[in-house]
């Protein structure tokens, strides 16, 4: 899969079903704890410095962004879990709008699950992951801040979040850096294999 970054739009931020937007292509969801790193993920994915916004406050991304990627399949960046400065009814809001998108959305092919190389996945991380595999939904897991640790100690790292989130074998983890950007082309083949 070769993306054109200049061919690249936030289409809609949508808070619930009706306002999804109808394009015909592949939906690809990214989801992941608050200062996971996503909007970074995001934007070096896509070859662009600030599509997503990334933020200093984690917990920012409040509504269901759908980018369309050179109308080749819609990135849809969810609310990050696990923040702790928004109020238990916000959260219970947030839970039932990602809710509705993933058990409903026909056009949701594959999710990218961001977990943080660096330390075991959080309680968050497990639940949403279990979430995942109770719906049947293709699951990417993808390790972000991957230079953040020694080149040496990376497998071994993998290795515990595999057994940490009793990762099915049908799915995929890997090992990414959003400041190093080697491994693009690798995840976008990934993506290609669970869409088409």
């Amino acid at each position: 899969m070769n993306i054109n970054p200049n061919n690249i739009d936030l289409i809609i931020s949508a808070v619930q079903e009706a306002q999804y937007p109808e394009t015909g292509l592949a939906e690809v969801a990214l989801s992941g704890r608050s200062n996971v790193g996503k909007s970074s993920f995001i934007n070096s994915m896509i070859g662009r410095k600030n599509m997503a916004r990334t933020s200093q406050q984690p917990g920012k991304t409040q509504t269901l962004n759908f980018f369309n990627i050179d109308d080749q399949l819609i990135f849809v960046d969810v609310p990050g879990y696990g923040y702790a400065k928004v109020s238990k009814s916000q959260r219970e809001k947030f839970g039932k709008m990602i809710e509705e998108y993933l058990t409903k959305r026909e056009s949701l092919k594959l999710v990218i699950q961001l977990v943080d190389l660096r330390h075991n996945p959080t309680e968050d991380d497990v639940l949403m992951y279990d979430y995942l595999k109770h719906f049947d939904i293709p699951t990417l897991v993808i390790c972000t801040k991957e230079d953040k640790i020694a080149k040496g100690k990376v497998q071994k790292h993998i290795k515990n979040i595999k057994e940490k989130l009793d990762l099915d074998p049908e799915d995929t983890i890997i090992s990414y850096s959003s400041i190093q950007n080697t491994k693009q082309q690798q995840i976008w083949d990934l993506i290609s294999s669970y869409l088409y």
